[in-house]
């Protein structure tokens, strides 16, 4: 995988697994405060931020403690 360096793609990418309906306010709400976020992070780096998600560390999660779902 690319790093990826667009505000867009970036949340295109965080919210993929969640299947929103692109047509709701909440969708609209998490899009808008998302950018905000990157941009806001982007504009106090000092240097173009990519974000490389294959280097993302994996989560393992405690089903006993949080339910079989």
């Amino acid at each position: 995988m690319q790093p990826i360096t667009s505000t867009d793609a970036i949340i295109d990418f965080c919210l993929s697994p969640l299947n929103f309906d692109r047509q709701t306010e909440a969708e609209r709400e998490v899009r808008r405060r998302m950018t905000h976020v990157i941009r806001t992070f982007q504009m106090k780096a000092a240097q173009p931020v990519a974000i490389d998600f294959s280097n993302m560390p994996s989560q393992v999660i405690n089903e006993a403690a949080h339910g079989y779902e």
